[in-house]
């Protein structure tokens, strides 16, 4: 009796959701054309990421901050020499399509647009979510915006905005590119902006680290980085 073909390996990824659109547009469907390899992908925030490998989840690559794949911290889970750049991304800010475009090409502007909203959304847990908490405490208007904010736990901003239950969408670019239908109006003011670079790498258990080394080089093909673009990011 001839033996059934063994069913391919599924490769476990644990992502950032700044690259999601990108990945989901075209780059996780490139792999498995190419390799045959389905790819299991699940997207949180950088820190919820770290949360579940800490509690011992085991993917084969880890997509997240730059900065946090460099930790010292987290080398015991990394393989640092795999680390791979990606693209980086900047704070934006979204609207509903209905919505007119409000001012925030100046800090002045930016700080008089968030004062005038009826509510801001920004995320608890992500990236830009903890930086904007600190720029409206920087510009000592914190104690008025938050007392009004839509704060999230994790997931888009630019949903509260669909909904009606924010005005504006704080958020990277690339995660606002999500959300359809949410206009995005532009990247906050230069002099409060702040990027965030992204990587990948493997995990020291990870099972299946040929398939795993093959997905990494694919995130830096042209194909990705024309994705990575696509998104709002910039590729690096």
């Amino acid at each position: 009796m001839t033996a059934p073909d063994s069913a391919p390996p599924h490769l476990t990824v644990l992502s950032t959701i700044a690259v999601k659109k990108a990945f989901t547009d075209g780059i996780i469907d490139a792999y498995t054309d190419r390799t045959g390899t389905p790819v299991n992908t699940v997207f949180e925030p950088t820190p919820v990421l770290l949360e579940k490998i800490e509690a011992g989840m085991r993917p084969d690559v880890v997509i997240c901050t730059t900065k946090a794949l460099n930790s010292a911290e987290h080398a015991r889970f990394l393989d640092p020499t795999t680390i791979t750049p990606l693209a980086q991304v900047g704070i934006g800010i979204a609207v509903s399509p209905t919505t007119p475009d409000p001012d925030i090409s100046t800090v002045p502007a930016f700080i008089d647009t968030l004062l005038a909203a009826r509510s801001v959304a920004y995320s608890r847990t992500g990236a830009s979510g903890t930086y904007f908490a600190h720029l409206i405490d920087t510009l000592q208007i914190a104690e008025e915006v938050n007392s009004r904010a839509t704060v999230i736990n994790s997931g888009f901003t630019a949903e509260t905005v669909m909904d009606h239950r924010a005005d504006l969408a704080v958020q990277q670019l690339s995660e606002l590119n999500c959300v359809p239908g949410a206009k995005i109006v532009g990247p906050i003011p230069e002099a409060l902006q702040r990027s965030t670079a992204f990587a990948a790498a493997l995990t020291t258990t990870a099972a299946h680290r040929s398939e795993a080394r093959a997905f990494l080089r694919l995130l830096t093909t042209q194909q990705a980085r024309q994705a990575y673009r696509d998104a709002g990011m910039e590729p690096l």
